[in-house]
């Protein structure tokens, strides 16, 4: 084998691990994320997450990748450690349908239909189709369909590149006496575990064995403990990823790697163990691209199986490895424990990652009615305690508004699809809305406060009259959230009509107080307080207008954002009129 052949064979091998890193990619675009989000929430049963795990992985092309976002998911307190260990076994076989698909390319007939199936015939139509598609398309989705395309054609194309520059390795007397070091099962599996520890890719590490059968220098003898050992070296990512996270995110990948290094040596106990007693004549064939793949599926199945049963003490062992320590059982404030949920695995993943944004996003939005809600109590009786908490609320809110920026704009430097680009704007415009609901709430805090120090009160009819106010923009509030979690647009008209009734009842409530004053029963000085917490529940339901329109926007995909505002504050069609004479009926001013 030459100078040429060499480069040819490397240039191959670069091919097939781009191509692999292009399917995956388009493959999980194309989920928009789902496949990996239902890893977090359909995991009751030790089966479910076994199956999950395995059609996640087939999905995705990576049993590495795989194993890496339930390390996020445990760190993130999404998943517990119990719901990852089936997982990740789940993961282990998923990882086979790789090789399957290789496996296709070692088809030969001379039957038209059947050598259609072989993956060198169909490539190149897929490729063209891919091109094309990108080419002339301008729709995501097409797009991340051609991406998969080309991806899977670029990935074929590789190994095919690769089984043909290695054919001539049959013939090199070194390479067959190279050969002869993995004859011991030790050895094999020491080899297998670092060349995938290098690629860092069972699935690649797989594809090249399967390349180098086209020799017919490798034996079964040989690619058997060579498989055993690829297995073991795929747990090296989710060793790195969990550096530096919780510790039961450690013990997942600790799992991982028991998991793979108990099935292995269980694997080679019962196959050797039976081959020393009865021959195996296959042993000694030379092996081939589906015989890999047949041998690669039975040991997952097989480890699966036995360490099912035993995933509980897979968990002991996690945890006696990586021990229990008394900080784990400290309760950590809310806007900490979500800060966990921004992992930064999920970065590559960028449907997934937009996800927990929006998971978060909607705790910051619920911390800020929360505060909001604590200053209606203030009206009526107000304690330091509960002002002192509404500060500390809206100092989280500050945080989270810095936590989730930081984290969309690490996002945004990801190959983002059109929607996900669009949804990334909307939060960023959200958490703005609601860091300046939390400011807003804090003024209003703030003019109580000055009531207590001065020891001066409303009215009873002002604070009837401020009370029936505040609590309409409360209900605002609630759908406002409600639309941000749901997508709902048709709450839309809801949030219309009920931010018209809060604008009149403002001016009504200012009306009322200027009456009142004319009179004598109210003093300026108090007349300023009223104003300035009129304006904040004002300027608070103008926020959740504003993010009501973002949510439209996005969703609808078709109007520019001053447009939504128009018809926003357009004319009422019957339905919102009917919705405003509701409102107006329920938020009446004695």
């Amino acid at each position: 084998m030459d100078f040429f052949g060499i480069l040819t064979m490397i240039g191959g091998l670069a091919l097939f691990l781009y191509g692999m890193q292009v399917l995956g990619d388009g493959l999980s675009k194309a989920s928009s994320g789902r496949m990996e989000q239902i890893l977090g929430k359909l995991t009751s049963s030790k089966l479910k997450a076994v199956l999950l795990g395995t059609v996640v992985t087939a999905v995705i092309q990576s049993s590495s990748a795989a194993t890496v976002m339930v390390v996020g998911f445990v760190n993130s307190g999404i998943m517990k450690l119990s719901q990852a260990i089936g997982v990740i076994m789940g993961a282990n076989i998923g990882t086979t349908v790789t090789s399957w698909i290789l496996s296709l390319s070692g088809i030969e007939s001379g039957n038209f239909f059947i050598r259609l199936l072989k993956p060198a015939s169909f490539s190149p139509i897929m490729a063209i189709i891919g091109v094309f598609i990108l080419l002339f398309s301008k729709e995501g989705k097409k797009k991340n369909i051609a991406q998969i395309l080309v991806g899977f054609a670029v990935l074929m194309f590789g190994m095919e590149t690769m089984t043909n520059a290695v054919k001539p390795l049959a013939d090199v007397p070194e390479f067959r006496n190279l050969l002869l070091l993995f004859s011991s099962p030790l050895s094999g599996v020491l080899a297998g575990m670092i060349l995938t520890a290098v690629l860092q890719s069972s699935s690649a590490s797989v594809g090249i064995l399967q390349a180098l059968c086209a020799t017919g220098a490798i034996s079964y003898k040989s690619a058997v403990p060579v498989i055993m050992g690829q297995n073991i070296g795929t747990c090296v990512t989710a060793l790195l990823s969990s550096v530096g996270t919780s510790k039961n995110a450690r013990r997942a990948a600790i799992v991982h790697l028991y998991f793979n290094l108990i099935g292995t040596a269980a694997f080679m106990t019962v196959f050797y163990g039976l081959y020393a007693v009865m021959d195996f004549p296959f042993m000694r064939q030379p092996a081939e691209a589906y015989g890999i793949a047949v041998v690669h599926s039975i040991f997952n199945v097989f480890a699966t199986c036995l360490l099912l049963p035993f995933s509980d003490g897979l968990e002991r062992l996690a945890y006696l490895t990586i021990r229990k320590d008394e900080s784990e059982n400290i309760r950590v404030r809310y806007v900490d424990a979500d800060a966990k949920m921004l992992d930064s695995r999920f970065l590559d993943k960028p449907a997934l990652a937009m996800e927990q944004c929006r998971r978060v996003t909607s705790h910051m939005a619920v911390g800020a009615k929360e505060a909001y809600l604590r200053t209606l109590d203030l009206l009526h009786c107000f304690e330091e305690e509960k002002a002192e908490e509404i500060s500390r609320m809206e100092k989280d809110i500050d945080r989270y508004e810095d936590m989730i920026g930081t984290y969309l704009l690490k996002l945004s430097g990801q190959d983002l699809s059109e929607r996900d680009g669009q949804t990334l704007m909307l939060f960023l415009e959200c958490i703005g809305d609601f860091e300046r609901i939390s400011d807003h709430t804090v003024g209003i805090m703030e003019a109580y406060r000055t009531l207590q120090q001065k020891d001066r009160k409303f009215s009873n009819k002002a604070q009837v009259e401020l009370d029936i106010f505040a609590r309409a923009v409360a209900n605002l509030m609630d759908i406002t959230l409600e639309v941000f979690d749901k997508e709902d647009a048709a709450l839309a008209c809801e949030v219309q009509s009920l931010s018209q009734v809060i604008t009149e009842l403002g001016t009504e409530v200012r009306t009322r107080h200027i009456k009142r004053l004319r009179k004598g029963k109210c003093t300026i000085e108090m007349g300023f307080l009223l104003s300035d917490i009129v304006t904040g529940c004002e300027r608070i339901a103008a926020h959740c207008a504003h993010i009501v329109v973002s949510v439209i926007e996005v969703r609808e995909e078709s109007l520019e954002i001053h447009e939504h505002m128009n018809e926003f504050r357009g004319n009422k069609s019957e339905e919102q009129e009917q919705l405003y004479q509701t409102f107006r009926g329920k938020y009446v001013l004695p």
